[in-house]
């Protein structure tokens, strides 16, 4: 069950109540507050409901209906991100987990790690332990494998991944490896769970062959029971009655259990379907079903690989699979950044050198689309401190206060925000980044409300305008707002029934609304561009892409002979647009997006010839 206590309840008191409990037998959790402070009483209390009703500093008493009560949402609604090193598995960004099926020597596994972390893989899978249907089937180099894979991580800098299939391997694990696998045959094996529980290290939990959905969340339980929060679920088929496959992948558990658990869910579609030619299929369809991240099998002789050749993608296979990944997922309202690890591990090494945390602004507040961009670009690195305009963003960035910002430049429908190019030419700051996310509107309100009680909606002009379709085909009044998450707001607080928002599903959860309509744009291929700010960049890598504005010279040709640097250098331009120039009526600016890095030295004499060839010139950053 759960408790919810008394606001303001002081500290003491909630500590007599928590000895008061135990004193009566109960096994007490503390619990993520919703609303309030709450704690989680689990297994058969030693007294009665009504009695822990009755308890000083007790505000409510709750039943949890599901069987697995840690597992749950009803006691855990924020969604948990598993933390392996520098890497974040659930939340914006998706985890791909890559490499053989077995550890077979150090030349192997570091010759398949480099192309599994060059394409984009977050972590690195081998097996060093094998559970085969076989006796005689190559069973795992065991110690030497962990050896191995400790040896790939310390070369490479990439977490390991590995099967644990006794408790008696506990001590090895601890020693060389970074996540825990319970592997699909030991799904049920309580004493490995409890082991794994006890370790404390992130485990990754694989649905059995036959396991349902409860059974293996129930599995999930054993280990949060432990006090082992950091579980990441792995759907990899199940058996079922069809041979031309070699297992059932179901795709269903994944909504399925997004509505169950907070726990992260990835797909393994190598195990699922054995072939080849079927992983990259269903690996698509995994992400688009919203899984947070895959685990690949690549191998780069697969014909000669002593475990699950059949079903391993050759490197090339991987690249072009996480290409495809890159362009489905921010359909899904999430994302696959190559260089996202590399940026966060420079954050942190900053921190660790005896700076301060970072603190990237955003403008709004919790919950809106540029806090969104903000946490797919920066995950947990940065603190995400939101600011009232535009211009206070790169106010406080120049005073010092914050390191970055990040500010929308374009949409795909409504076309620039020229505010923020306004800016970005009268600050001394530099785009440093982009990230590109899905604009989703949704209608949201109080739960229980249906959308024949609705009589007046909030949002955004902009929400407003992208939701004109929908809006129409209701006699409701539209009220217009600073923004989607304050429109959530708003309505969370309302005492009236009638009153619904237009906003991001991100808001839903963080203001307790539910989701009358979802996705209600008119146009569904709504995307805006963010472009991440700062004094200077944070990775020391070539950029791919500039973005700078110039004016041309008052003289025929003029423009003209600027694009002409551009096509004499074979350099691709992918954006032209004009602006007014401020104070100076029917004289224009034009923004200019090449993909090339303009600053680097080899393009020098270009940057050179551009200057010349303009009356006013500015980068405004290459990234």
């Amino acid at each position: 069950m759960i408790v919810e206590l008394e606001k303001d309840l002081p500290p003491e008191a909630k500590t007599d109540l928590i000895l008061k409990l135990k004193a009566n037998r109960c096994d007490c959790r503390e619990l993520p507050p919703v609303a309030g402070e709450r704690i989680g009483v689990l297994g058969k209390p030693g007294c009665s409901e009504e009695e822990i009703r009755r308890l000083p500093g007790v505000a409510r008493v709750l039943r949890v209906k599901t069987p697995f009560k840690l597992v749950g949402r009803e006691m855990h609604p924020q969604d948990t991100r598993v933390r392996v090193g520098d890497v974040l598995v659930g939340g914006e960004n998706i985890s791909v987990i890559a490499g053989p099926c077995a550890v077979e020597s150090l030349e192997q596994a570091l010759t398949i790690a480099r192309e599994v972390k060059r394409a984009g893989a977050a972590l690195f899978r081998g097996g060093a332990f094998k559970p085969r249907t076989s006796p005689y089937s190559f069973q795992g180099l065991e110690e030497q494998g962990l050896k191995i894979l400790a040896e790939v991580r310390e070369t490479l800098g990439i977490g390991v991944v590995t099967e644990m299939t006794s408790p008696s391997q506990a001590d090895l694990m601890m020693k060389y490896i970074d996540v825990v696998q319970v592997g699909a045959r030991n799904m049920q094996n309580f004493e490995l769970l409890k082991c794994v529980g006890r370790m404390g290290k992130p485990v990754l939990l694989k649905r059995g062959l036959s396991g349902t959905i409860e059974e293996w969340l129930m599995s999930a339980e054993y280990i949060l029971a432990e006090g082992n929060h950091q579980v990441i679920l792995c759907e990899r088929g199940i058996r079922t009655f069809e041979p031309y496959t070699r297992n059932t992948l179901d795709l269903s558990a994944i909504p399925v259990l997004k509505k169950l658990t907070h726990l992260p869910i990835i797909v393994d579609p190598s195990h699922a379907t054995g072939m080849r030619e079927k992983v990259s299929p269903m690996a698509r369809s995994a992400v688009a079903a919203g899984a947070d991240g895959l685990m690949i099998e690549v191998h780069h002789d697969p014909e000669h690989a002593l475990s699950d050749g059949a079903q391993s993608l050759y490197p090339q296979q991987f690249r072009q699979l996480m290409r495809d990944i890159y362009v489905i997922a921010p359909v899904v309202g999430k994302q696959l950044d190559f260089s996202h690890l590399e940026r966060v591990r420079v954050i942190e090494r900053k921190r660790q050198n005896g700076s301060a945390r970072q603190r990237a602004g955003f403008m709004g507040r919790i919950g809106t689309f540029s806090h969104k961009a903000c946490l797919q670009y920066f995950g947990d690195a940065a603190e995400a401190v939101p600011l009232p305009t535009f211009q206070s963003i790169f106010e406080a960035i120049r005073a010092g206060g914050i390191d970055y910002g990040i500010v929308p430049l374009e949409n795909s429908l409504s076309g620039s925000i020229h505010e923020n190019y306004d800016l970005l030419r009268d600050y001394d700051l530099r785009i440093i980044g982009e990230v590109k996310i899905r604009i989703m509107q949704n209608l949201l309100a109080k739960p229980g409300t249906d959308l024949s009680d609705i009589r007046r909606v909030l949002s955004h002009p902009q929400g407003i305008e992208q939701c004109r379709q929908f809006l129409s085909q209701h006699q409701w009044e539209l009220v217009a707002v600073s923004d989607t998450a304050g429109a959530a707001e708003r309505v969370s607080v309302s005492q009236d029934a009638g009153e619904a928002a237009i906003a991001g599903l991100i808001t839903a959860d963080i203001y307790g609304l539910a989701v009358i309509a979802e996705g209600i744009e008119t146009n569904p291929r709504n995307y805006t561009r963010f472009v991440v700010v700062g004094r200077e960049p944070i990775e020391n890598r070539l950029a791919s892409k500039t973005s700078l504005i110039l004016s041309a010279k008052n003289e025929p040709g003029a423009l003209f002979s600027i694009l002409q640097v551009f096509a004499e250098q074979k350099i691709n331009m992918i954006k032209l647009e004009s602006r007014p120039i401020p104070g100076e009526p029917w004289r224009y600016m034009f923004y200019i997006d090449i993909e090339t890095d303009l600053e680097s030295e080899a393009l020098s004499t270009v940057r050179a010839a551009l200057v010349d060839k303009s009356e006013y010139f500015k980068v405004l950053g290459c990234y």
